[in-house]
């Protein structure tokens, strides 16, 4: 059988790829090596969506714990019951997944389950579980392929004590002692959800900082916060070996040399970042040009070999599932003949902690290295009503404006409900708006959103509540 587009992975990159190509009237199919025979990739089945529903759940634990009382709610102390947890994570995952099958149906996309290759102009190979091998026909190839936890060197994963993200989701009983091997968002968030259930979490970072690529001022803030909530940071660290006996035996030292020293913990998460998933695709032998494990792609996503595209995790930039979404998007109205394009500038990160961090755009670093000229308007959460009448008034909204212009170049915010209210910023920047813009927007009263319009006040020192 002969299509139009063959998707190579079935994650929030490919799977949007196909459907918005379907949509344009492609014939399209999509060919996933999942072996759970399951659509949406590591986001949906062991990483964006399992880690969120865990996270709210333990944070509810937590505020059952410790924060009701405050507003006149008494509840005896909660019982944590993590199989009922753990089914509430897997309900989720199944819903999402059975979703994306649904869509699929709707749209008429054909799904293919094994390993894809490209074998030539137009071919690619499938190898199922069972090595039965097929091969399709098809006049475009896009590689979806995504991306997988970086190993660290010397340390074996069993999934059970010493884990990746995907073992982290699973644990049996919430360890006496987690230590986490990188302070990035995977290693913070799911640090989050076994400290609420009560582990006691250290983190060991290589560089002298967390959260490499956040503002700095919102990371350092973080890190207090996350001390408050129980965190032991040991930062300018690497971990040089980790023992097996009744305890794990961490040993770290100084990342720019010196005395080493030892670390115990019930389970170790090595959580130093993600690494594309290219590994069988038969790049090599098909020609495609990769630098430092990424699918090399122009402009247009368009590979080196006519015909193959790349998107997500694979290419460059940021491995965020919705950066993924919006090229999948992107390239499949390109091969319909349309205009497809994402806005690299305007592409947010959150960090889905409690408080959550969320950002777009330029850091302060950032415009400083560039030699831009900025102005900075920030407004507390301590001085918005809706947050005091919450108990969540940790944290702020940071806006940077250029100083010439007025236009906003980054927001960065830390505090409750960040990753919704980014989206202001997002629309905001998407449309090239200042600073101004956004002051004179009227918001609603009593709203955490509130905070974001008194940043942008504040950046002519014309903040009110404040």
């Amino acid at each position: 059988m002969s299509y139009d587009l063959i998707v190579i992975g079935a994650g929030p990159g490919g799977y949007v790829c196909a459907i918005r190509a379907a949509q344009l009237g492609l014939k399209v199919a999509v060919v996933e090596r999942r072996k759970t025979k399951t659509l949406g990739g590591t986001c949906l089945n062991i990483g964006c969506i399992p880690s969120k529903a865990l996270l709210y759940a333990s944070e509810k634990f937590a505020e059952a714990a410790h924060d009701l009382a405050a507003l006149g709610v008494v509840v005896d102390k909660p019982k944590l019951d993590l199989p009922s947890m753990l089914k509430h994570k897997d309900d989720t995952v199944v819903a999402n997944v059975n979703g994306i099958a649904f869509l699929f149906k709707k749209h008429k996309i054909e799904s293919v389950f094994g390993a894809g290759a490209i074998k030539g102009p137009g071919e690619v190979e499938v190898t199922a579980e069972d090595g039965a091998k097929q091969t399709l026909s098809t006049k475009n190839v896009v590689i979806a392929t995504g991306s997988d936890s970086t190993p660290l060197p010397g340390v074996e994963i069993d999934e059970e004590r010493i884990v990746s993200s995907t073992g982290a989701l699973s644990l049996a009983k919430p360890p006496k002692d987690l230590l986490i091997v990188g302070a990035g968002v995977i290693g913070l968030e799911l640090g989050s959800v076994w400290g609420r259930l009560g582990s006691n979490v250290t983190v060991v970072e290589f560089l002298d900082r967390i959260l490499p690529g956040i503002d700095a001022e919102v990371a350092k803030q973080f890190q207090r916060i996350l001390q408050k909530q129980g965190f032991t940071f040991h930062l300018g660290q690497k971990v040089s070996k980790i023992e097996k006996g009744e305890r794990l035996r961490v040993t770290i030292e100084p990342a720019a040399g010196g005395e080493a020293s030892t670390l115990q913990a019930d389970v170790v998460l090595v959580a130093i970042g993600r690494r594309p998933v290219t590994d069988g695709l038969g790049l090599e032998k098909a020609g495609v040009a990769t630098e430092r494990g990424r699918v090399v792609i122009d402009d247009r996503f368009a590979t080196n070999v006519p015909g193959v595209y790349a998107i997500g995790d694979v290419v460059r930039g940021p491995m965020l599932a919705h950066k993924a979404e919006d090229e999948g998007l992107a390239v499949a109205e390109i091969l319909a003949g349309q205009h497809g394009h994402v806005n690299y500038e305007v592409i947010p990160g959150v960090v889905y902690t409690s408080p959550e961090i969320a950002s777009v755009g330029a850091t302060e670093e950032e415009l400083a290295a560039k030699g831009i000229a900025y102005k900075v308007g920030k407004f507390p959460f301590t001085a918005n009503g809706r947050a005091r009448a919450m108990r969540q008034t940790d944290g702020f909204v940071k806006i940077l404006a250029d100083a010439a212009t007025d236009r906003v170049l980054g927001v960065h915010i830390i505090g409750v409900g960040a990753g919704e209210l980014i989206a202001e910023a997002c629309v905001l920047m998407e449309f090239g708006g200042s600073s101004e813009d956004l002051a004179r927007t009227c918001h609603a009263h009593p709203t955490l959103s509130e905070a974001v319009r008194e940043a942008a006040l504040a950046v002519e020192k014309r903040q009110i509540h404040l």
